[in-house]
């Protein structure tokens, strides 16, 4: 991709969270929504967060999102692709606060070096879980240390990419009994599958949908 459309991808993402509509972030759902219709009552849902760290377009080259490959010794989605994050806890002033503080135990990425410019809605799991997206832009090349009890491998996709809504498709998985859809994205050799497909494909309907109707 030339680098003037990887600039527009960017600035694209900026006017969308500048925007009046990125302030009253709509809920995230599966795309089948007898997941989502299989979680608790939200007020017993646990809260967590994860960060969108979107690096910013320096020396000529576009923006790219950070991603890790979960420790194959989590008891939950193992080897699964993710987006640094976690539970809040008793400390968390905020879910930024959660996702900020999660990012940096995961992958090393100090709070300082996050420019926070919104939120994306929340997201409901089957699996009991409220996780709020915290979108931040960080600069390239910073240096990034795994934890290896949680985190196997850490990676950057193209944001060309993540906010094509055409790269998403849709696959059925078993869930209790019954086969659902969820979506994936493929980068390289990476599956990006699940909730974080279900949150990226989110923000790019999202950026989509407020440039075509800005325009």
């Amino acid at each position: 991709m030339d680098k003037t459309k990887q600039k527009n991808i960017y600035e694209a993402l900026l006017r969308f969270f500048l925007s009046k509509q990125a302030e009253k972030p709509s809920r995230i759902f599966h795309p089948e929504l007898d997941v989502y219709q299989t979680a608790k009552n939200e007020s017993e849902l646990r809260k967590a967060a994860v960060l969108l760290p979107i690096t910013r377009p320096e020396d000529g080259s576009g923006s790219h999102l950070v991603l890790t490959v979960r420790s194959e010794n989590l008891k939950s989605h193992a080897g699964q692709i993710s987006l640094p994050g976690g539970t809040q806890e008793e400390q968390d002033e905020d879910s930024i606060a959660t996702a900020l503080r999660e990012s940096e135990e995961e992958i090393g990425l100090a709070s300082n070096h996050v420019e926070v410019i919104g939120r994306l809605g929340d997201l409901v799991l089957p699996s009991g879980f409220l996780i709020t997206p915290i979108v931040g832009i960080i600069n390239k090349n910073l240096n990034f240390v795994a934890q290896p009890q949680e985190v196997a491998d850490i990676f950057q996709a193209p944001l060309e990419l993540i906010l094509d809504v055409t790269a998403y498709q849709k696959f059925t998985v078993p869930f209790e009994g019954k086969d659902r859809t969820v979506l994936e994205i493929h980068f390289e050799d990476y599956r990006i599958w699940g909730a974080t497909a279900a949150i990226l494909f989110h923000l790019a309907n999202e950026i989509k949908n407020y440039e075509n109707y800005s325009d």
